[in-house]
This record gives structure tokens, C-alpha cells and sequence, in this order.
């Protein structure tokens, strides 16, 4: 066998493993969903302030290293944090509130910029509160096959802020 027939068959499969990543997605959305027991007001009032959000963030619970520097004002848009521990560095910020919503933008440096949406909606039972994430995973080959497996990696977080959301309130 020749060794440029392995190298070219090596570049070949190389090549459409690159193209073929490109017709992965590029946009990912995560979400999991409860129904809590707290009235949306009192959700949504933890969720746009940094001492209310600490109480249910979902990575304090699972990293108690987990390192937190507030910033910005207490609550509300701008009101944010740096974060640094075992599952990464970034920060988050409150980015829009709603009637119904808190949106949060994170910045992952070259993980990305995710963002973060807690919905919180009254019904006859309780409060319907749906926690996603949304990505954009650009161009990046290696990024869009990871996204493949997001929802496996991010939702357990979600349903675990849910969980710690519904102690919380």
C-alpha cells in the first residue's frame, strides 16, 4: 500500500467530516420545565437579583468551590456576576426582564455566549416556569458536534436549578 493513498484517503475522510459537521445545527435550545409552587411574582423577583439567584443557581449546588463576583447594580438589567470553578469561567448578566421572563446573556470567553431565559407563568395549580438556554454555535465544526450533545450536558443543570428554584421560593 501506498502511503500517499493513506494520506489522501486520511485528508478524504478528514475533509467530509469537516463538511458533513456543517449540516449539523448551528442554533441549540435546551429547556426544562416545572411547575413550582411560589407565585411567578416571587420567581421572577429572585431571578433578577444576584443575591436571589445565588439561592437557586444550579452550579453552587453542584461546585461548592464555586467562586462568585457580583457586579452592577442588586437586581435588575446590568445586575450580574463572574463566576470561575470547576465547570468553567464567564460571567452573567440580566439582560431583559419581562412581565413573564428574566433573560440572562453569558459570556463563556471562547466557550461562547449562550443565553438564558427563566419564564414564569401562573396556572390554575401553580406556576409553569420553563428554564432554556440558547446557543449559537457559529461555524465552528467541533463546537456543532457538541451541540449534538447539550441537552444531555445542560439539562440536568436546568432541571437541577429548577429543583433548587422551587426550594428557593
Amino acid at each position: 500500500m501506498n502511503i500517499w493513498n493513506v494520506v489522501a484517503g486520511g485528508t478524504g475522510l478528514l475533509a467530509i467530516a469537516v463538511i458533513g459537521s456543517f449540516l449539523l445545527p448551528r442554533h441549540i435550545h435546551v429547556e426544562r420545565q416545572a411547575t413550582l409552587t411560589a407565585a411567578p411574582e416571587v420567581i421572577l423577583e429572585l431571578a433578577t437579583s444576584n443575591k436571589g439567584y445565588q439561592r437557586f443557581n444550579p452550579y453552587v449546588s453542584s461546585d461548592p468551590d464555586l467562586k462568585i463576583r457580583p457586579f452592577g447594580p442588586d437586581e435588575g438589567i446590568g445586575s450580574g456576576f463572574k463566576f470561575e470553578g470547576r465547570e468553567g469561567k464567564g460571567q452573567q448578566i440580566v439582560a431583559a426582564i419581562t412581565k413573564n421572563s428574566v433573560r440572562y446573556d453569558i459570556d463563556l470567553g471562547s466557550m461562547g455566549n449562550p443565553k438564558q431565559t427563566i419564564t414564569a407563568k401562573a396556572e390554575p395549580n401553580g406556576t409553569h416556569v420553563i428554564w432554556s438556554m440558547d446557543a449559537d454555535l457559529g461555524m465552528n465544526p467541533i463546537a456543532r458536534v457538541f451541540g449534538l450533545f447539550m441537552d444531555g450536558m445542560v439539562g440536568p443543570t436546568l432541571e437541577r436549578g429548577l429543583s433548587n428554584l422551587d426550594t428557593a421560593t
